[in-house]
């Protein structure tokens, strides 16, 4: 492991998460209530941007592997794990593997939806 990179992801995460935080709680403040706008909007940025990050980087050379990592894992990671979420279920797709897509698409949403409802849960213990 490469200190250097690890240094990248960790400005990169500060700069997403920042980011995610003054992007969402804007929309959210400025749209009608009952809906998360705020984090779907930042969701949706964030596949675009990987999908444009990602194919400058891997498929275009276009990018160096600190570049794309600054970039992939650093600012779109703090952004958004949606983000890698949807590049990696691309990267399935486009080998034709199309039932790990589908139960790493299902898995995720099933499961994590589960896992919420179980930390909820535990989290409320005594309260």
């Amino acid at each position: 492991m490469r200190p250097g990179l690890v240094l990248l992801v960790f400005v990169g995460g500060g700069v997403g998460s920042v980011a995610r935080y003054l992007l969402a709680t804007t929309v959210q403040r400025n749209a009608p209530e009952g809906f998360p706008f705020g984090t779907l909007l930042v969701n949706l940025i964030g596949c675009f941007a990987v999908g444009v990050v990602g194919a400058l980087g891997l498929e275009r050379a276009a990018l160096s592997p600190e570049a794309r990592t600054f970039l992939m894992v650093g600012i779109l990671g703090g952004f958004t794990t949606f983000s890698s979420f949807a590049w990696e279920t691309l990267g399935l797709l486009s080998v034709k593997d199309v039932l790990r897509a589908g139960l790493y698409v299902g898995g995720s949403v099933v499961l994590g939806l589960l896992g919420t409802v179980l930390g909820r849960a535990i989290g409320r213990v005594g309260a």
